[in-house]
């Protein structure tokens, strides 16, 4: 059998320096550009209309939006997929948005009879999806509610398994990677929809499987060799898991490439989500997790298991009466 990274014995940990001031550099630029722009929402959320329509001959994209503005569609947005002939058309206006509670398929009509008067039978406009303001705005809720619960159900899960210590460093490496995974979906300007919280929550369960891995080994070897440094420990331990991580990461990150090769405009976003959610995952446990299980046990040092199996077999001694006394 192929053993890949086998009894390695990198320093991984030495660049923990240098590992905090890029990710804080990126997550600080992430949080900068939720300031200077909002957040790009699917209409899933803001509610609205999503019609395609293809044309015979490429048209002119700005004449397109001119015509529609025109006819009181103000705001639209035109995107082109698949052929240079083919676009969707996206009307998120408050006043659009509004239209739909008179009825589902008024402005896809609109749009469908403006670009029918224009081009003719140059022109075939697909039915497209109608959002009204109430089920975006419940869709939102439904979507922060899944996402709380996915982090109550973590932090349950590590205070049960791991002692304070360990589930806390796991915690701020989990918050690490949703609010990085949350940056560059920002700088990437993906658009937010269902598929993407559901890539967050997918983030998540595989940051803190990450980290589960690790933080088992490091409690493995502690048990195995107790005066070993905890720098050393969490050193090995990596090293350890390394060929397991490196065939996960690899299997991962190829069925992504394939989602973002061929999986077409819908299914990208996503794909582009779950690539860099494994990236910032194995990352996050060996330089988030790890620093700050160490600077926790500088902090606040334990004792050392030896002291303590030591001290508690002298008590057990001293209060235990000898065999030969017993006798008499």
């Amino acid at each position: 059998m192929l053993r890949i990274f086998h009894n390695t014995h990198y320093d991984f940990i030495r660049w923990w320096k240098w590992a905090v001031g890029i990710t804080a550099a990126f997550l600080l630029v992430g949080l900068l550009s939720f300031i200077q722009k909002p957040i790009n929402y699917s209409l899933e959320f803001t509610g609205g209309t999503l019609v395609e329509a293809e044309f015979t001959t490429a048209p002119d994209v700005g004449e397109i939006r001119s015509l529609l503005t025109a006819s009181g569609l103000p705001g639209v947005e035109i995107q082109q997929f698949g052929s240079p002939r083919e676009f969707t058309i996206r009307a998120q206006n408050a006043q659009n948005v509004s239209e739909q509670a008179a009825g589902a398929g008024l402005v896809g009509r609109r749009i469908e009879s403006i670009l029918k008067t224009k081009y003719g039978e140059g022109v075939r406009v697909v039915p497209g999806v109608a959002i009204g303001p109430r089920v975006g705005a419940e869709l939102s809720r439904n979507a922060l509610i899944a996402l709380l619960i996915s982090f109550v159900i973590t932090l349950i899960y590590l205070a049960i398994r791991y002692h304070r210590r360990f589930g806390f460093a796991a915690v701020v490496a989990t918050a690490h990677d949703f609010i990085g995974t949350l940056a560059f979906i920002k700088l990437m300007d993906l658009e937010v929809s269902l598929m993407i919280v559901a890539g967050l929550l997918t983030v998540i369960g595989y940051s803190m499987n990450d980290t589960v891995v690790i933080f088992d080994r490091v409690r493995e070897n502690q048990h195995q060799n107790p005066s070993e440094s905890l720098y050393d420990r969490l050193n090995r331990s990596i090293n350890e898991t390394l060929p397991r991580s490196i065939i996960t990461h690899a299997t991962s990150l190829s069925s992504v490439l394939a989602l973002l090769i061929f999986g077409g405009e819908v299914i990208r976003p996503f794909a582009w989500v779950m690539g860099f959610g494994i990236l910032t995952g194995t990352f996050s446990s060996m330089y988030v997790a790890a620093p700050i299980l160490i600077w926790i046990d500088k902090k606040w040092p334990r004792k050392p298991t030896a002291t303590r199996t030591s001290s508690t077999a002298t008590r057990t001694s001293a209060t235990r009466p000898s065999t030969a006394t017993a006798t008499r």
